[in-house]
């Protein structure tokens, strides 16, 4: 009577093994991975952490055009990419798309605050003004009027973006406060 349950005498007995669907979720995690690898811009992909053969080969998966070539490149990228520890790699994407999503946080509050100054006028600048007394409301108040003429005379909206930018910069120094749909 053999101990060792059916199919498991080609692995020398080792109960560790895992399934082989586990083995496949593993080996589609790491092919993600390589796609995520290949899909960023030159100056995020210099931020990861990587081998230089696994940064080559993902330089190179880059500039593949063909379909079927690329996606023979991005398996052996996934090959290089289950040779070497992944999870430095996995921490430093995650920390990409966290900037990301901050970047684009303060780019909605700015344009929220922006479009709020250009609907209510000084009621909207004067609660900005509680809020935040760090900036000059003399300028935010010139850049209100100026949108708000050029909005009604149709020209382009020059001083609505000076006003978005000057938000941005003010939610930079500090963030901006949201603004619930109520406030709106």
């Amino acid at each position: 009577m053999n101990p060792v349950p059916k199919g498991k005498e080609k692995f020398g007995g080792n109960a560790d093994i895992s399934s082989k669907s586990q083995r496949r979720r593993e080996a589609l995690a790491v092919k993600s991975l390589a796609a995520r690898l290949i899909d960023l811009s030159p100056s995020l992909l210099a931020q990861v952490p990587l081998d230089e053969p696994v940064r080559s080969a993902v330089i190179d998966a880059q500039r593949i055009r063909s379909n079927v070539a690329r996606k023979r490149q991005l398996q052996f990228v996934a090959k290089l990419l289950r040779r070497t520890d992944p999870e430095p790699v996995v921490q430093a994407l995650e920390d990409l798309e966290h900037l990301a999503r901050r970047a684009t946080a303060r780019q909605h509050r700015a344009e929220a605050w922006r479009d709020r100054l250009l609907a209510l006028g000084d009621p909207a600048l004067g609660e900005l003004m509680e809020l935040r007394a760090d900036s000059d409301p003399q300028v935010i108040r010139q850049l209100v009027r100026k949108a708000q003429q050029e909005s009604a005379r149709g020209l382009p909206p020059a001083a609505a973006r000076k006003l978005f930018r000057t938000l941005r910069e003010m939610d930079e120094s500090e963030p901006l406060p949201a603004i619930t749909d109520r406030q709106l």
